[in-house]
C-alpha cells in the first residue's frame, strides 16, 4: 500500500474516533462494573477493577485501599467495621488477607497453594470464616475453615463441605449452601445439584433445611438479620430477596 492509501486510512480513523459518541472522553461520573459489595455500620466495600474500594456509607469519593497487579475479592467486613477481610491473588495463590479500613498494608493469614475464598468474620471478629479445597477427595466441593486474624493455622469446621456460608449474629448457627452454583451455566437449572441452604446448629449438629417449592429452585447467598434467614432465590422465575423465619418456618418475599 502507498503513503497516499495509508494516510486516507488514518484519517478515516481519527474522523470515526472523533464522532462517534462515547469515543471522546471517559465518563468519570458514570462508574459501572462494580461488584462484590459488603457494609458495615458506617462504610461500603466493593471490588472495582479487579481492586478492593471502600466508601462512608453517607456518601463521599471512595478510596482505593488495594493497588497490586494480583485480583482483590470478596470482601468482609469485621464485626467492628475496623478490617476488611478478602481474598488476594498475591504471591501467585489466591489467600485470605486482611486491611484496616482507613489503609494499610494487607496482612496475609493462609498460606496453602489451593485457593481460599473469604466468607466473612465469626460473630466475635477472632477468626475469617473461608471455604479452601485443601482437604477434599474431589475438585466438586470446598470445605469450611476458620483462621485467626492474629495469625495460626487454620481449623476446619465440621461441616462436611460447603461453597457459601454465613454465622448467624450469636454464632449458635450457620447458613450455608453446600455445592456450587450451577445455576451460573444454566438459567432456570433444576437438577440434581440445585443450590439449597441448609442450617447448621453448633450445639446438637442437627441440619435444618429451608423449604423449596415443588419442583425446585436455587436458594443461594444466605445472609443473617435477627431470627432470619435472607438469600436469593429464583423460586418465582427470576432471581429476587426472600427471607426465612426459623421460628414461625415461613419464606417471605421481601422484593
Amino acid at each position: 500500500m502507498n503513503t497516499s492509501g495509508l494516510a486516507k486510512i488514518f484519517c478515516g480513523l481519527a474522523a470515526f474516533l472523533l464522532l462517534t459518541p462515547g469515543l471522546q472522553a471517559v465518563d468519570t461520573t458514570d462508574t459501572r462494573m462494580l461488584s462484590q459489595p459488603a457494609v458495615s455500620r458506617t462504610h461500603a466495600a466493593f471490588v472495582y477493577a479487579n481492586d478492593l474500594w471502600v466508601a462512608e456509607i453517607g456518601g463521599g469519593a471512595a478510596r482505593r485501599l488495594t493497588a497490586d497487579v494480583g485480583a482483590e475479592s470478596f470482601p468482609a467486613f469485621s464485626p467492628d467495621g475496623r478490617l476488611i477481610a478478602f481474598s488476594g491473588q498475591y504471591e501467585g495463590n489466591t489467600d485470605v488477607y486482611v486491611v484496616p479500613v482507613s489503609g494499610g498494608v494487607p496482612r496475609r493469614l493462609t498460606w496453602h497453594p489451593g485457593p481460599d475464598v473469604v466468607q466473612g468474620f465469626t460473630p466475635d471478629g477472632a477468626a475469617v470464616l473461608f471455604t479452601s479445597p485443601r482437604s477434599v477427595f474431589s475438585g466438586r466441593y470446598t470445605q469450611l475453615f476458620r483462621v485467626p486474624v492474629e495469625g495460626g493455622f487454620p481449623g476446619q469446621l465440621e461441616i462436611p463441605h460447603a461453597f457459601r456460608a454465613a454465622y448467624s449474629e450469636d454464632g449458635s448457627r450457620l447458613a450455608y449452601n453446600p455445592l456450587y452454583d450451577a445455576f451460573t451455566q444454566w438459567k432456570h437449572y433444576r437438577g440434581g445439584t440445585v443450590s439449597v441452604i441448609w442450617i447448621y446448629s453448633f450445639g446438637d449438629r442437627s441440619v435444618e433445611k429451608i423449604p423449596q417449592p415443588e419442583g425446585r429452585a436455587n436458594d443461594a447467598g444466605p445472609m443473617w438479620i435477627g431470627g432470619r434467614v435472607f438469600f436469593r432465590s429464583d423460586r418465582d422465575g427470576e432471581f429476587n430477596i426472600y427471607s426465612y423465619d426459623l421460628k414461625t418456618k415461613k419464606i417471605e418475599p421481601v422484593t
